[in-house]
């Protein structure tokens, strides 16, 4: 194997190189896995922006991510080079406090692959053997490269802890269209979701949610929730835009005793204004959730791997990794793609 690889690297705030870099040596407990597909992520733009993880650049960013093992440490069990497979990005200590919990998302020490240390726009990655998933043959490279979010959605859900028949509010059409269809396989009714762009509406539509709202029609989106719930509000909402108005729209949108799920991620400083009284006479509830860790990856695996869940409505292009920049700026002028993946191994951009 060569000792060099192509990587675009984040060299500084909104400057992005595709360069020759030491491909990354392993230790006994890691593998190295050839790198098929990165989905580019809203993280991506944030650290392309200097809005999260600056302190880390220059820095290889990705984390949405399939492909081959190329090696294999000695100390990894049960797999081969030539495995398929993605690997759990969420990096903890394992002996703090937290992760004596079991809270490891919460550790003191934490880290993400492609967002505090190097990640998969390029050709290889190294990974903690511990956290690799093999993918089955039933899935492409491409929904391989989907496991991540779709855990996201799916540690959402389970803090969220939606009871069957409970009303859904989804606020959001991005990774909202996939919060939707977790509701609708939880057996919540009605699942509404909120957004501004028709074709992902749709999408969200044709996945099993029973209405859409789209804002650039409605004066209100609150008062339209309500309407379709008796206007009492619904029994739970979450936020999946990460602004301070959207999250005071969900809140506003809760029935009393309803439970907020807060995902989309605001600026560091940014505040709400909420109500104690409502908290107390209205007995509401908040439950925030980062990312997908442990189980939710296999659960991710199996809910694709049994077609619970289709993304390829989701998948838009896939691009060679000289055209990241173009990408990152595509996907904020062009309302009708979603996700586009980034590969190493092709040349032109193809329309999946």
């Amino acid at each position: 194997m060569a000792d060099k690889m192509k990587a675009a690297v984040f060299e500084a705030v909104k400057v992005i190189k595709v360069k020759e870099v030491p491909i990354p040596e392993i230790g006994d407990d890691e593998v190295l896995i050839k790198v098929k597909n990165t989905g580019i992520c809203g993280t991506d733009w944030s650290i392309y922006n200097g809005w999260y993880s600056s302190d880390k650049l220059p820095m290889i960013p990705g984390h949405e991510f399939s492909g081959v093992l190329a090696k294999v440490g000695r100390n990894a069990k049960g797999l081969k080079e030539g495995d398929r497979v993605t690997a759990d990005i969420n990096m903890s200590c394992g002996h703090c406090y937290y992760c004596m919990q079991g809270d490891h998302l919460l550790c003191n020490e934490f880290t993400q692959l492609g967002i505090h240390t190097d990640g998969t726009f390029a050709e290889y990655v190294k990974a903690r053997a511990s956290l690799v998933h093999q993918l089955p043959d039933s899935l492409s490279f491409e929904e391989g490269a989907f496991i991540e979010p779709l855990s996201c959605c799916i540690h959402a859900a389970k803090a969220m802890n939606a009871r069957v028949g409970g009303s859904v509010a989804i606020v959001g059409c991005g990774l909202g269209v996939l919060h939707a269809r977790m509701a609708v396989l939880r057996a919540c009714a009605p699942v509404i979701i909120v957004g501004d762009n028709k074709k992902r509406l749709r999408i969200a539509k044709e996945m099993g949610a029973d209405y859409t709202i789209d804002i650039n029609e409605v004066a209100d989106p609150v008062a339209e929730v309500k309407k379709l719930t008796d206007g009492r509000g619904v029994d739970y909402a979450i936020e999946a835009v990460g602004t301070t108005k959207t999250y005071e729209q969900a809140f506003a949108m809760l029935r009393k005793g309803g439970v907020l799920s807060a995902f989309g991620i605001t600026g560091e400083m940014d505040t709400m204004q909420i109500r104690p009284f409502e908290f107390v006479l209205g007995e509401k509830k908040i439950t925030g959730s980062c990312a997908g860790i442990g189980d939710d990856w296999p659960d991710a695996i199996a809910l694709l791997a049994h077609k619970r869940i289709d993304p390829k409505p989701l998948f838009s292009m896939k691009v060679p990794l000289e055209d990241l920049e173009w990408a990152l700026h595509e996907l904020r002028k062009d309302p009708n793609l979603f996700k586009i993946f980034v590969s190493p191994e092709i040349s032109q951009r193809e329309v999946l």
